[in-house]
């Protein structure tokens, strides 16, 4: 009864009240939000630490200025200061960072730079050996450089004349007083440097790290900051924020000879590396990437048809370039994480896209009919195409996320393949569905042959190609593989059995290397 005697407009007016109100309280708590992320990402860009925001630590942290349990902060990836919300601006004023340049000691040595607080995890005293960082507050020091841990109680027993050796990575770090002297020398000549590099320790191969924090699963981030945490900052690059030719200046003030560079992100990436590598090698320095094999890599020469006037595009290539189901899965990924890249953070993820647009060509089939509309030939020889959907030119072994391409499996094995005796692996598929079954080992692709020089013409429409997980849509054109230059690479060689040692020194007895005789199947010799 007192329901039916309330008016209309009263029951109406609170019922808007009920939904509108939350929805502006939203809203202006996303504006601020926004406001304030935007103010901090400002703040952080002037700051001369490399802070991060964050409100989910993943250990028990304290402010570094009031000692107090953090819940909403920052904290500096490369000198591991924390900081609450409220303390963070009197942190980067009065709490310094890793110095990347200083003067050394008197002695020529490097001070310790401590730190106070939020110590590693089952880190120990380098005085008394116990455990450090065990008590719930704001205690110990650890040094930024060589990672070295101390009590509180215990640092008065440190020795006043201990020195930093830069701890368990000494011979990758570049030291701040070898740029300082750098920066003070006169004659800026390769000479000089490797007089300076003698101050150094004994065997010093300092290390570049290139990361390309829009590959992967977003990890790029944590990763570099780790590597910040443990090098010189000024040896470890985004290539989101600068690109390889820019970032391999370091080396030109270092001794010729003595870099590594290790690269972090997909074949895309490496591949730019190794393109602003080459350049420098033919204008400033000698670089060296770690040695362990000798990669060839390829140039890959794409002329559109009816554009005769125009410059032929051209891309390098490492690992492999496709036309076809692969290439097309790849493009549609490419695209949607380019859109929203927030979405693909996890590779369970990225792997369930994949599967998705994979099942989606099994029912569409659009590049069906492929060998109706494209030509190949292995040096020079016209090949003839059975009824296929994909082409697949391999350089290295694996492919499709670890999967034996070229030697099979079954009744169909075929020697390993050789990344450094210029040959290229040519194979082809029949669909999406063939491309599963490959990588759970039900089935064989068909071997086409091998080659020095690999050239496709492609005589209509438009198809889905990619050079090392690097997508695109290509019209009617000339596609020429050819060799480009070699790379000393890192190669990483799987524990063999007793078995697959017997074999692969049999093989190694009966057959040369590197071969010369490539062409089709039915000429390929016994490879090593």
């Amino acid at each position: 009864l007192e329901l039916e005697s309330v008016p209309e407009w009263t029951l109406l007016f609170w019922t808007s009240l009920a939904v509108i109100v939350p929805v502006i309280i939203t809203l202006w708590c996303s504006a601020q939000r926004s406001k304030r992320k935007t103010h901090m990402k400002d703040f952080f860009r002037k700051s001369k630490h490399g802070w991060h925001y964050t409100d989910l630590f993943n250990k028990p942290t304290y402010c570094c200025v009031c000692s107090q349990h953090i819940l909403q902060g920052a904290f500096c990836d490369c000198c591991g200061v924390c900081a609450d919300e409220l303390c963070l601006r009197r942190a980067d004023r009065s709490l310094s960072c890793k110095e990347i340049m200083a003067p050394s000691s008197p002695d020529g040595g490097m001070g310790h730079r401590w730190v106070r607080g939020n110590v590693p995890l089952a880190s120990y005293c380098a005085v008394c050996k116990q455990q450090c960082g065990s008590q719930p507050k704001l205690c110990d020091f650890r040094c930024v450089w060589c990672q070295t841990t101390v009590h509180d109680d215990c640092m008065d027993s440190l020795a006043d004349a201990a020195q930093c050796d830069l701890g368990e990575f000494h011979s990758l770090i570049i030291p701040p007083h070898y740029l300082y002297r750098v920066n003070k020398l006169r004659r800026r000549h390769p000479d000089e440097y490797s007089k300076l590099a003698s101050s150094c320790c004994t065997g010093w191969t300092p290390v570049l790290v290139l990361a390309n924090t829009r590959s992967g699963n977003n990890m790029g981030e944590a990763l570099l900051g780790e590597f910040r945490t443990l090098l010189n900052p000024v040896q470890v690059f985004d290539l989101s924020e600068l690109i390889p030719s820019k970032a391999l200046q370091l080396c030109t003030l270092l001794p010729p000879g003595s870099v590594r560079v290790l690269v972090c992100g997909g074949d895309g990436t490496v591949g730019w590396v190794l393109d602003a590598i080459d350049t420098m090698k033919n204008t400033v320095i000698s670089i060296l990437l770690i040695i362990y094999i000798m990669v060839f890599r390829w140039k890959v020469q794409i002329a559109s048809k009816g554009l005769y006037f125009r410059k032929p595009k051209v891309l390098s290539m490492n690992n492999y370039f496709s036309v076809g189901p692969d290439a097309l899965m790849a493009l549609n990924f490419h695209t949607h994480r380019e859109k929203t890249p927030s979405f693909f953070s996890s590779r369970i993820i990225n792997k369930a896209v994949y599967f998705l647009y994979g099942t989606k060509d099994c029912l569409v089939q659009e590049c069906k009919d492929l060998d109706k509309r494209i030509e190949l030939e292995l040096d020079g020889e016209r090949v003839a195409l059975p009824s296929l959907e994909g082409i697949i030119v391999c350089n290295i072994g694996y492919w499709g996320g670890g999967c034996r391409l070229w030697e099979g499996m079954g009744d169909e094995p075929c020697p390993p393949t050789r990344l450094d005796d210029g040959l290229l692996e040519v194979v082809a598929v029949f669909g999406s569905f063939h491309c599963a079954q490959i990588q759970v080992k039900l089935a064989n692709p068909v071997r086409l042959g091998q080659a020095h020089t690999v050239r496709l013409v492609l005589k209509s429409s438009k198809m889905p190609m990619q050079v090392d997980g690097e997508p695109w849509a290509q019209g009617p054109c000339t596609i020429t593989i050819t060799h480009k230059t070699q790379a000393l690479m890192l190669y990483h060689s799987a524990e063999q059995t007793d078995d697959d040692d017997d074999e692969s020194t049999a093989s190694e007895a009966e057959s040369p290397t590197p071969r010369d005789s490539p062409r089709s199947l039915g000429a390929t010799s016994t490879r090593a």
